[in-house]
């Protein structure tokens, strides 16, 4: 292990202080910031996907975040070739790369590597899009819960990008994605530390309640409407982030300030469930409250020190 380079994941469901937490440890080590959340890759939305604000980004460099336009779509093949190259350059400068975010499948990706998924043919992939254009991801979700329960328990049925290429994948291959994601694969080069921030659902959804309150005084309708301005068509993989998708039927005036706060909440927390669910499967995680930064990041300099005597 020692012989590896040392990379540090602090992980947990949306609203646990991931950014302090990784924040605090580059206080006492030099290191970078790299997102693995994939909403906050959107440039368009850095108030709604909580994206590190200015204070926060002059604290330590921060990599992958907001260079992405909505109408742009991002996998996890391609943040992990994005990953490994952020790595790599803060290795370079001789920092610790810290990994921050909530989506398990793409921390999972990069450290146990993932399943080389064939070319899907064009044919098949034009089909699922205009069934995706006509009726819906809803309609490709309740499919997908039918063949692959496990994998559409993790996404949402709005998402569009996720849910399409579920389908695509089980027309061409007769496979689930499930059964991709779980075939030998080549881990990652890397030693490393995961550490989670976590306290329970019912502790956390007020909390959810009063960030979207703190994102709405920050300008967060305005933000929704720039970007509107900039990409209206509602099923661009950005506006499928959860508070995107609920401002964007508000900005459209489909429903009003009190049903977008419901959603905005309702979905939050139930994606925080998820997150929570997929997280607990992990053996390897060290678990810590949100705001007991200094523990987290005492832990990691015992854990850097240990890889170094070893």
């Amino acid at each position: 292990m020692a012989d590896l380079p040392s990379i540090v994941c602090i992980l947990g469901p949306t609203g646990t202080g991931k950014t302090a937490a990784a924040i605090e440890v580059s206080r006492q080590v030099p290191a970078s910031v790299i997102n693995f959340d994939s909403r906050q890759v959107y440039r368009d939305f850095p108030i709604i996907t909580a994206q590190p604000d200015s204070e926060e980004r002059a604290a330590c460099p921060h990599l992958l975040y907001g260079f992405l336009e909505t109408a742009e779509p991002m996998s996890a093949a391609r943040f992990v070739d994005m990953a490994h190259t952020a790595i790599a350059e803060v290795l370079e400068q001789k920092r610790l790369p810290i990994l921050v975010g909530g989506t398990g499948m793409y921390l999972r990706f990069l450290l146990q590597g993932m399943a080389q998924i064939p070319e899907i043919p064009e044919d098949i992939r034009k089909g699922v899009l205009e069934r995706l254009q006509r009726e819906g991801p809803q309609k490709l979700h309740a499919e997908l819960c039918e063949v692959d329960p496990e994998y559409a328990a993790r996404i949402h049925p709005n998402d569009s990008q996720r849910n399409a290429r579920a389908a695509e994948v089980y027309a061409a291959t007769g496979k689930t994605m499930t059964w991709w994601h779980s075939t030998e694969h080549t881990p990652a080069p890397y030693h490393y530390c995961k550490v989670g921030m976590e306290m329970t659902l019912n502790e956390l959804t007020p909390h959810l309640g009063k960030r979207i309150n703190i994102m709405l005084e920050q300008g967060a309708v305005d933000e929704a409407r720039a970007a509107y301005e900039l990409c209206p068509d509602g099923d661009a993989p950005g506006w499928s982030g959860i508070g995107c998708a609920e401002l964007l039927a508000y900005v459209r005036g489909e429903i009003d300030m009190k049903r977008t706060k419901e959603l905005w909440l309702r979905n939050t927390r139930a994606y925080a469930k998820r997150q929570m669910t997929w997280f607990r499967k992990e053996d390897d995680i060290e678990w810590f409250r949100p705001g007991d930064n200094e523990s987290v990041a005492g832990h990691v300099l015992s854990w850097l020190e240990q890889g170094v005597s070893s």
